[in-house]
């Protein structure tokens, strides 16, 4: 099996727990699913030989299960600092600069106070993620981005919009 074809097939197991992420209300399940699938993500991007994007998807699960703990501002510039650190030793190319930009909005998402706004910057690094995996060549990254992207538009849409036209 060539490292191209399980890196798919780690893309692919990781999907299941991105379309299961934003469908929890609780911010540790949340969480739980986000950790389990930067560990994949990562693997994916070791068998890709994409370096930034390996170190990056490592700190990504660090900082989510710090998360869950601690909500410290002090420790969310931390995170920021270790990404732009880890982007700078890492750069291959624009794709490493393309991961840095993509990770570094979660670093604020998962600090956040807020639920509504984790989820919104999450959609937002979805999206740089998207056209990185799409210049990386990884139709499965691409597609698991897209899920989790529309996971999470429906979960925002069931917890904030859809309550709101209920209550009207």
């Amino acid at each position: 099996m060539t490292p191209f074809l399980l890196s798919q097939i780690c893309i692919a197991i990781a999907m299941c727990f991105d379309v299961m992420t934003f469908q929890f209300k609780q911010r540790k399940h949340v969480v739980y699913c986000l950790v389990s699938a930067n560990v994949l993500i990562g693997l994916h991007f070791f068998l890709l030989e994409q370096w930034t994007a390996v170190l990056l998807m490592a700190i990504a699960a660090l900082r989510n299960t710090v998360s869950l703990y601690f909500n410290s501002r002090r420790i969310m510039f931390g995170f920021i600092g270790l990404t732009l650190i880890a982007t700078a030793m890492t750069y291959q190319n624009a794709l490493s600069l393309l991961a840095g930009a993509a990770a570094l909005l979660p670093n604020i998402a998962m600090f956040s106070g807020s639920d509504k706004r984790m989820r919104i910057l999450l959609m937002v690094s979805t999206c740089i993620w998207i056209l990185h995996n799409s210049l990386a060549g990884s139709p499965m990254a691409i597609l698991m981005e897209v899920l989790f992207l529309a996971g999470n538009l429906v979960g925002y849409y069931r917890f904030y919009l859809h309550s709101k036209h209920r209550l009207a």
